[in-house]
């Protein structure tokens, strides 16, 4: 089966930003794509919404909804409580809208969200109010710890999430034909049904939801709300669990004080992060969320609206809900039960383990890896960030692990860049220059300073050169103002120069359009002079020519005009048309490109 999130390769295009996203680095760039890698991803759907391109897409699962709908079994909808943040002012249409696109009975995923609180106080009223658990409402903190923090395992709360505990307690009081789907703001919820299929079989977000009614033609806003029954019954105050510190609240034991240092709530990635490198003691119960704000801010929700105002919505609603009778107020023989079994409660469920991918490495060859990034100093591990990883060293452990590849270092591009120029440029028998659109030199090489810097040839070094970056090109050639010509030629020419007692040919060419321009000066002296002695000697055979034919003018009449003209247009051919008194002068080459 597909992966819950997954790369488009077409549209995945070098800019890395999945990877800086990423908290926990799950992406490996092979050749140029990045591409998560399921046994290290959490699902917490960071890359997809950072995505420039949408390359990261979310496994839609809707059609497999309809065709469990068109199987004749019973299908529920586990409907995750922040339903009331997403669709707010919409809650009775949205539960008509669901019975409209054919399921057979709606139950809030709250209610498995109450069986796990009430496990849990149990837990805590027989251990002096203690619960040193991480809570295991969010499916991507449970993978975070099962991949990297194996050391916390033991730690995680010995019952499942809610929607696996709700899926469990629906097939405990109906039967165990039934298709239970999450429709939710999780894209986590997604592994959670690959993993422990049947608690739930199916799980799409509240995305693929709108979605789907788009295809159908309903609106919520035109939907006229029918009467529609929540199974078993209305959830109460644990429909604030997807809001940061729900949990907490929740509680019979903890939710009494106003501050209880027994019990922690936490959200976004960060956070957590930062609470699992701490070892505490005692060990406090961690409600921890990996999406800021809680689960009204998944990413599989609109992301309209700021937490606050989802925050807000969602208390809105579980304090209406908490003034209406008959809600569910837990189970204590199924909690009980939920808390002796634990994950055993969930046929076919797979035992919290270890992560086996994690390899580590030894110092040096960390630094050889270092090396080859072009990281041979201290001062040369800039810890830019351009490559997506936080530190130079984790880049090279990303390296070592095949997760990154050595293109992915901006520095070290750079590098081999300026040093594949500076080499050209060294090495290039013609002067070459290389100037901005205010005519500042941005680049040059000692053969070009050699020609317009009145310095002796053999005595500029690279420390000139450096110090001449930045000066205007004026300064060296006094036909600075064909340079800024070339900037609007879409193919710049190609020209002779006199220069002084120098013949020149000059190339033009664009290396940023509008912005830099170079030009390559080429030595044809000596080329030019014999040339011009060519020339020379053929004007004096065509003199000579012309006088013997102006004798026999008057037997040749028109004819000999004519060949006048014609032995005069042969000099202009080869006459080379500069000013031997002027010390530069532009001339088109025959050979280039006339402009």
């Amino acid at each position: 089966m597909q992966n819950p999130i997954y790369t488009e390769v077409t549209s995945c295009r070098d800019c890395y930003k999945c990877v800086r996203a990423c908290p926990v680095k799950a992406i490996q760039i092979k050749d140029g794509n990045a591409m998560i890698m399921k046994d290290r991803c959490v699902y917490c759907g960071k890359c997809v919404h950072v995505c420039p391109n949408n390359a990261k897409k979310v496994r839609d699962d809707t059609e497999r909804v309809k065709l469990a709908i068109k199987s004749g079994r019973p299908v529920f909808c586990s409907l995750a409580p922040s339903y009331a943040a997403e669709f707010a002012g919409h809650e009775e249409e949205l539960l008509t809208a669901l019975k409209k696109l054919g399921f057979t009975a709606i139950s809030e995923t709250a209610i498995g969200a109450a069986l796990v609180t009430e496990a849990l106080d149990i837990y805590a009223s027989e251990h002096n109010g203690d619960c040193p658990f991480i809570g295991t409402a969010c499916p991507a903190v449970v993978e975070l710890v099962k991949k990297y923090y194996p050391q916390y395992v033991s730690r995680l709360a010995p019952v499942p999430s809610p929607l696996q505990t709700h899926s469990a307690y629906l097939r405990h009081l109906y039967n165990e034909d039934l298709i239970i789907v999450f429709v939710g703001p999780c894209i986590a919820k997604k592994m959670e049904a690959d993993t422990t299929p049947g608690y739930p079989d199916l799980a799409i977000s509240f995305d693929e939801l709108r979605a789907w009614l788009d295809s159908e033609g309903i609106s919520l806003d035109e939907i006229k709300p029918e009467a529609v029954d929540l199974v078993p019954k209305k959830a109460g105050i644990t429909t604030l669990y997807p809001v940061e510190g729900g949990q907490i609240m929740s509680s019979s034991i903890w939710g009494k004080n106003r501050i209880d240092t027994k019990a922690i709530s936490m959200s976004g990635m960060e956070e957590v992060l930062s609470a699992l490198s701490v070892e505490d003691d005692p060990f406090p119960f961690l409600e921890l969320l990996s999406c800021d704000g809680g689960c009204v801010n998944g990413p599989g929700t609109s992301m309209k609206g700021s937490i606050a105002q989802k925050k807000r919505k969602a208390a809105e609603w579980t304090e209406k809900r908490l003034d209406e009778p008959e809600l569910f107020t837990g189970d204590e023989a199924f909690a009980r039960e939920l808390l002796e079994k634990g994950y055993s409660m969930l046929d076919a469920s797979k035992p919290l383990a270890e992560a086996g991918f994690r390899e580590e490495h030894t110092e040096s060859e960390i630094k050889r890896a270092l090396v080859e990034l072009g990281k041979l100093t201290k001062a040369d591990e800039l810890n830019c960030g351009g490559c997506g990883y936080n530190t130079c060293r984790d880049m090279a452990v990303a390296y070592l692990d095949g997760m990154a590849e050595i293109e992915m270092c901006v520095t070290k591009m750079r590098k081999e860049a300026e040093s594949k120029v500076d080499v050209l440029l060294r090495t290039i028998p013609m002067g070459v220059v290389i100037v901005d659109s205010d005519l500042q030199i941005a680049d040059c090489n000692t053969r070009f300073l050699d020609l317009f810097g009145d310095m002796e040839e053999g005595f500029v070094d690279q420390s000139v050169l450096s110090m001449v970056k930045g000066l205007p090109l004026e300064r060296f050639i006094s036909f600075s103002d064909k340079f800024r010509d070339q900037f609007y030629l879409s193919h710049p020419g190609q020209y002779r120069l006199h220069f002084k007692d120098k013949y020149l040919r000059v190339t033009f060419f664009l290396v940023e359009e509008k912005r830099l321009l170079g030009a390559m000066f080429e030595d044809i002296t000596n080329p030019t002079i014999r040339r011009e002695t060519v020339v020379k000697k053929a004007e004096d055979v065509i003199q000579k020519s012309l006088e013997t034919v102006q004798q026999i003018a008057s037997l040749l009449g028109e004819n000999a005009a004519e060949t006048e003209i014609m032995l005069n247009s042969l000099i202009d051919a080869f006459s080379v048309h500069s000013s031997a008194e002027s010390d530069s002068s532009f001339t088109e080459d025959e050979g280039g490109d006339l402009t």
